[in-house]
């Protein structure tokens, strides 16, 4: 290889990192899995080895194209494997950080506030809705560049973008974007659950409130998989688990406020809400040892 070859390649390796972050961000939506969704930058990168960089106008274009198609070939494989409707307990991974601290590294990944109930929303979208919702709506790339990847025209990729839009509008509970008022509401919560106060719960919990609690596949018993809705029941959940939350510190999660409880070192679960005035109406909590043994426990701030 000449020097020439070096210079070359050293530049186009810096041009790729330079679309990383996006890249990962991208595919973070796209599969609403961060071990997954860095293979699928991998790839790309592969991938652009493979060609010839001087034919390519526009290398961000590209890189997204590329990036979304193999996140849709993924989704697509997955599709066909998955026998039954996804489990509706499923909670996609989420994007820990301490309190009063960006990770440069991960801050793509939730730039633009996608919380985990809007990932799980995604994950019950068809592949090529979910493709044309996340590339159109959440990064502005022209339908007309959506279309070959999908394999339509223009027109029929602008539909699929429309219903994709429509079931998350339906689907997404509503939250109140204030951090703020989010460590009141979490406040107001954990107290109830340490203190073990069933009324007090109640009182933080909306009427229509759904948990939904991902274990993985392997856990049994009280700490199965579950979805739990209304408010008298998750509070009976909270008190069940009140040994977690006394252990549970707030972080960010995804951009929002949520619990992580640690034991030994180790992640024992995270759990994400969504909140509406001075309640919780939505929790998501992720238990599964196999994923969660994947994730970085986060310095403590607090």
């Amino acid at each position: 290889m000449t020097r020439q070859d070096e210079d070359g390649d050293e530049a186009l390796a810096r041009s790729f990192e330079e679309h990383r972050g996006r890249l990962g961000a991208i595919a973070y939506r796209m599969l609403g899995s961060l071990a997954e969704a860095e293979d699928a930058v991998q790839e790309a990168w592969l991938r652009l080895g493979r060609v010839d960089p001087g034919g390519i106008g526009n290398l961000g274009g590209w890189l997204t194209t590329v990036t979304g198609r193999i996140c849709l070939d993924l989704l697509r494989s997955r599709a066909a494997r998955r026998e039954q409707p996804m489990d509706e307990t499923f909670v996609p991974d989420p994007v820990v950080a301490p309190l009063g601290q960006a990770d440069p590294e991960r801050e793509a990944l939730h730039a633009d506030s996608v919380g985990v109930a809007l990932l799980v929303v995604l994950e019950t979208l068809e592949p090529d809705e979910r493709l044309a919702f996340v590339l159109h709506d959440m990064f502005a790339v022209p339908f007309d560049d959506i279309a070959p990847v999908v394999e339509r025209n223009a027109a029929a990729t602008r539909q699929l973008a429309s219903r994709a839009r429509r079931r998350v509008r339906d689907a997404t509970p509503p939250s109140d974007p204030d951090l703020g008022r989010q460590r009141q509401v979490l406040d107001a919560f954990m107290a109830a659950a340490r203190g073990g106060d069933f009324e007090a719960l109640v009182a933080v919990l909306h009427p229509d409130v759904v948990l939904r609690a991902d274990a993985g596949a392997l856990v049994r018993g009280t700490a199965a998989s579950r979805i739990l809705r209304g408010a008298q029941p998750v509070a009976e959940s909270a008190l069940l688990f009140a040994r977690y939350t006394a252990a549970a510190r707030i972080v960010l999660v995804n951009g929002s406020l949520g619990l992580l409880s640690v034991v030994d070192g180790r992640i024992g679960s995270v759990m994400s809400v969504t909140t509406t005035g001075h309640r919780i109406t939505g929790m998501y909590v992720l238990a599964d040892p196999e994923r969660l043994g994947r994730l970085r426990v986060p310095d403590d701030e607090n």
